[in-house]
């Protein structure tokens, strides 16, 4: 285990003993001073800056920025992109979980297919509701299947300001404390080879059609789109990495054939890939 897979590890059990230790001062009588009770969460947020700023003990602290990798889009039809790499860097705010140049891409196969989003009422939709939901996700080169999981459920859409703020401020925290798996959900990594790696996230439960070890060619179904883990609404977190573990993996740019990298909200077009099966 890295040094740096290990910190994650210590740091997730120091928060936790802060949630617990907060939580049994509330119902028992403890003699200590509540401020006490922080000196976890004080420790956690300082070993995690120590182990950014070391670059973990196992590789070079410089952040490397590696070429751009083209690949094949992993969706086809017509879809629009959110958090794109194309617009900022880290796309999603941050650079854990190999996420830098990730990008979110949405199901829109005409103009209002999609639901919208709602200040407060319906507070939450059904995955169904969604045209992503379903959707083929395609391996998007040559590569062998390394992890692959998809017995998480899809939950209900976030896409009301309650339901977001829920999501933000408390599930999204939650799930953090648990790993990636809770963030990503039902997810696919695949390792393309020459150290890139593909990862394919909220995937609809029970899906796959691959298996760890598996081969796979450029256009086959690995999965459909779904709700699971740290999402908002169907939609699919698509990133490249340098690394299987998305814990200790640095961000790769990518670029797909034919189509480059999609800004915020634009509208993309992705030809069928001859080989799929969707």
């Amino acid at each position: 285990m890295s040094a740096r897979k290990l910190a994650m590890h210590v740091y997730r059990g120091l928060v936790l003993a802060f949630v617990g230790l907060v939580t049994a001062h509330v119902l028992f009588d403890f003699g200590y001073p509540r401020w006490w009770n922080f000196l976890p969460l004080v420790l956690a947020y300082g070993l995690v800056t120590v182990v950014n700023r070391s670059g973990g003990g196992a590789r070079d602290d410089k952040r490397v920025i590696r070429e751009a990798v083209e690949v094949a889009p992993p969706v086809t039809g017509r879809w629009s992109a959110l958090n794109s790499p194309a617009d900022r860097t880290p796309s999603h705010g941050v650079h854990g979980y190999g996420q830098t140049f990730a990008i979110d891409v949405i199901a829109e196969p005409e103009p209002g297919a999609r639901p919208g989003f709602r200040a407060l009422w319906p507070i939450a939709r059904r995955s169904t509701d969604f045209p992503a939901f379903g959707a083929a996700i395609l391996a998007v080169a040559d590569a062998t299947v390394v992890r692959a999981q998809d017995q998480q459920r899809d939950h209900l859409s976030r896409t009301s300001w309650p339901a977001l703020l829920y999501l933000m401020l408390l599930e999204g925290s939650v799930r953090d404390l648990f790993g990636f798996g809770r963030v990503f959900g039902n997810h696919v990594v695949l390792d393309l080879g020459n150290g890139t790696f593909a990862a394919y996230a909220h995937l609809r439960r029970d899906s796959l059609t691959v298996r760890e070890g598996d081969r796979v060619r450029a256009g086959q179904l690995l999965a459909r789109c779904g709700n699971s883990g740290n999402s908002s609404e169907p939609h699919l977190h698509f990133q490249l990495m340098d690394g299987p573990d998305p814990d200790t993996a640095r961000g790769i740019p990518f670029r797909w054939y034919g189509i480059g990298v999609p800004r915020n909200r634009e509208i993309f077009e992705a030809p069928a890939a001859a080989d799929s099966h969707a």
